[in-house]
């Protein structure tokens, strides 16, 4: 188990060649961003965020000026960890306000509009009636969406009264947080939809995600399959608002082409995963990501 002492350097640990890859899962894009770290010869340490202990009172963390990159999947333990180690000093990629923003898809959505970046039509109510009241506004079909989750679990579509009452009650007997219900309109456009992956203020990567058979999610881990898709201008403008929106800095934008209302936003990962966008594009995203987080410690 890891845990600070006392008595570390109140010096920063920063030396514009040192990263922490914090994690909770080891996935591909784990052991990629660790490959391409070593092999730029940077000093890298992997943290299971599971055995992270802080001293949060400590003037003198061992965390002071050094550069994280959060990879947690979870977003309580993403969002709480980041949050001890800025308070500690150390320059967490994202930081906490995008973390929070990211991983809860209403709050995502508010910033969006604020910002004025194109999304899909939505509401929320926080009862069982109200959220039938509010699909009779939204109209049928629709997609409820838990407001904190990932890989698309537990998000489903309405396509009529009857669906949506027994996916609300089954609902009602769950925890808390998925009786905040989040509702968006189903998006008329072709099966698939772009995952873009933003590094700093570029896209580097850009791929379709098509649905896999008999599904109209396109998740990859249900069977979908990718292809390269251009960084147009115009792909460009809408993923680098959204990210500057929410405070990002490495972010994947997922986007769908609407039919009536072209590209709109319908999520932003702060601990995106890009397996599939490097093994279709070739491009090296885990060097660019190392690159880009040590550049922000200096």
């Amino acid at each position: 188990m890891r845990q600070e002492k006392a008595g570390q350097s109140s010096q920063s640990n920063f030396s514009g060649n040192s990263l922490t890859i914090l994690y909770d899962s080891i996935r591909w894009e784990e052991k990629a961003l660790y490959e391409a770290a070593k092999k730029k010869g940077v000093s890298v340490e992997n943290v299971d965020c599971k055995n992270l202990v802080v001293n949060l009172n400590s003037g003198r963390s061992k965390y002071n000026g050094q550069v994280v990159l959060q990879r947690s999947v979870s977003y309580f333990k993403n969002v709480h960890s980041t949050a001890a180690l800025e308070g500690l000093g150390a320059c967490v990629i994202n930081p906490l306000n995008a973390a929070i923003l990211c991983g809860n898809k209403m709050y995502a959505h508010m910033e969006l509009e604020k910002a004025g970046v194109r999304t899909p039509k939505a509401v929320a109510a926080f009862s069982e009636e109200s959220a039938l009241a509010a699909l009779e506004e939204l109209g049928y079909p629709a997609v409820v969406k838990p407001t904190v989750g990932s890989w698309g679990r537990l998000i489903a579509l309405l396509r009529d009264k009857e669906a949506a009452k027994a996916v609300i009650e089954d609902r009602e007997h769950m925890f808390p947080i998925y009786q905040v219900y989040y509702f968006e309109e189903f998006v008329e456009r072709p099966p698939r939809d772009i995952r873009a992956i933003v590094v700093g203020d570029r896209v580097v990567a850009a791929i379709y995600r098509y649905s896999g058979e008999g599904e109209w999610k396109t998740n990859m881990a249900l069977g979908g399959h990718a292809e390269a898709c251009p960084v147009t201008k115009e792909l460009e403008d809408i993923c680098l608002k959204a990210t500057r929106a929410l405070g990002g800095q490495i972010v994947g934008v997922d986007l769908m082409e609407s039919k009536s209302d072209g590209l709109m936003v319908h999520e932003v990962n702060n601990t995106t995963e890009f397996k599939n966008t490097v093994r279709v594009t070739g491009v090296d995203i885990p060097g660019l990501m190392v690159d880009y987080a040590l550049g922000q410690g200096k």
